[in-house]
């Protein structure tokens, strides 16, 4: 491998893991990138999926107190996400590469509105602190909420993890630490299975896949401090417009 491609995959998987510490979208760095290097739309997926992955560990790890008493909702949600996350990854093997080619600029720009929206999304679905006992209903709404939330991540995942705060928000949980532990519970789920079925059916370039890991987990690390330096608010706006810039060029190209 030469020393430009490595270096710019580090860079791009180091900002990646930050901006999902700090809020979720790293994919929408990651997957270009492995685009521009010239990989086919769906093994990029496959391979950013991939390298992405070890950072939710971590993630899990340091909101490993705030996951107390949760189990009632890792059980629910963890085993909606395993089945909907591996459909997702099913259909996006059976998606022939043209077709994905075409519906990637649609999905990113759908992953950098949802992206944009997060702040709104949180203020919709304050429903107050969770009950020990929540009503049957809301147990079936985010259960629904959660199955489409990881199908989609199962096949793309860019902007899942906004998603996945949503329907938690049903669930009247506003608590963000937990939030985000749970929420990083449920992206091993549907990105495990999704890492099994990518690598059992050719979609992972594996020295890329382990070089990005790497800038991934140092990204993680030290992406709450560098948000505290640069801000979160300097890092989402450079997040959007990132997503705006890459929809607009490969829509371009597609047309060209």
């Amino acid at each position: 491998m030469r020393l430009l491609p490595i270096l710019l995959m580090l860079i791009a998987a180091f900002l990646a893991g930050a901006i999902n510490s700090i809020a979720g979208g790293g994919t929408l760095l990651t997957f270009p990138v492995l685009i521009w290097l010239g990989l086919d739309p769906k093994v990029a997926n496959g391979t950013s999926t991939v390298a992405l992955w070890p950072g939710l560990f971590g993630g899990l790890f340091g909101y490993r107190k705030e996951l107390e008493n949760s189990s009632g909702i890792l059980i629910r949600l963890g085993g909606t996400s395993v089945i909907a996350g591996a459909l997702g990854a099913w259909l996006l093997i059976r998606t022939p590469s043209p077709t994905f080619a075409r519906l990637v600029p649609f999905l990113i720009l759908f992953a950098t509105v949802l992206f944009m929206s997060q702040g709104a999304i949180a203020r919709r679905f304050k429903f107050g602190k969770l009950d020990e006992q929540p009503h049957a209903g809301w147990w079936i709404g985010a259960m629904v909420f959660q199955f489409f939330s990881a199908m989609y991540g199962g096949y793309f995942g860019a902007g899942n993890g906004i998603l996945m705060l949503a329907a938690l928000g049903l669930l009247g949980l506003n608590e963000l630490n937990r939030a985000n532990g749970i929420k990083n519970f449920l992206g091993i789920c549907i990105n495990s299975i999704a890492v099994l079925a990518f690598s059992l059916n050719g979609l992972v370039v594996w020295q890329d896949a382990l070089v990005m890991a790497c800038g991934a987990l140092a990204g993680g690390y030290f992406g709450a401090s560098m948000a505290v330096r640069i801000g979160q608010v300097w890092v989402r706006r450079g997040v959007v417009v990132i997503g705006f810039v890459i929809f607009v060029v490969m829509v371009w190209k597609l047309r060209h």
